[in-house]
């Protein structure tokens, strides 16, 4: 019947475990723990340390380092499914690469709205320095008018004055020639 079944269960499903879990090209942390683990069992001089009597303590000492290392490759394991997180990494960088595009997008947008900003506003500030300038002048030009405007009030004046005195001369001449007769 041994030949029929030549390996327990136990055994195949820590094959199976092993084979699917590590590459078989390089052992894993945990395969050199079990190695250092098999090899600290013989002493130097070959003897198996179970092999020499350490009583019930020593056993069961040894015995439950074996269930935790055993555990603790499980757990390593168990947790060390490097496709799934070489999966999750490719995708989370994806993810990363499309926010740092949509950013970049963003930004070249805000850029070129900052500069449409910044060229409405150096036109604006031309058209007041423009406006200032314009309307400095209108005040001098409006200055020059009311100068003018006086100068010509003055002009009328003198001019009214002129003809005045011109009718007041003519007439003194009459009477001057009125008299000289």
């Amino acid at each position: 019947m041994s030949s029929y079944y030549p390996r327990t269960t136990k055994d195949l499903t820590r094959t199976r475990k092993s084979l699917t879990e590590s590459p078989p090209s390089s052992p894993s942390p945990t395969d050199k723990n079990y190695r250092h683990d098999r090899l600290s069992r013989y002493d130097s001089s070959g003897e198996s340390a179970t092999d020499k009597p350490l009583g019930r303590a020593g056993s069961y000492t040894r015995r439950e380092t074996r269930l935790a290392a055993l555990g603790k490759q499980e757990q390593d394991s168990s947790t060390k499914d490097y496709k799934t997180m070489y999966a999750e990494a490719l995708h989370e960088n994806e993810k990363l690469k499309s926010r740092l595009q949509d950013s970049k997008h963003e930004l070249v947008k805000i850029r070129s709205q900052l500069d449409k900003v910044t060229q409405r506003h150096d036109r604006l500030s031309e058209r007041s320095t423009v406006l200032e300038s314009e309307k400095r002048e209108k005040q001098a030009l409006d200055k020059k008018v009311s100068n003018m405007e006086d100068e010509l009030k003055v002009l009328t004046e003198l001019k009214s004055d002129n003809q005045r005195l011109k009718d007041e001369n003519g007439a003194l001449i009459r009477v001057i020639s009125k008299l000289s007769k």
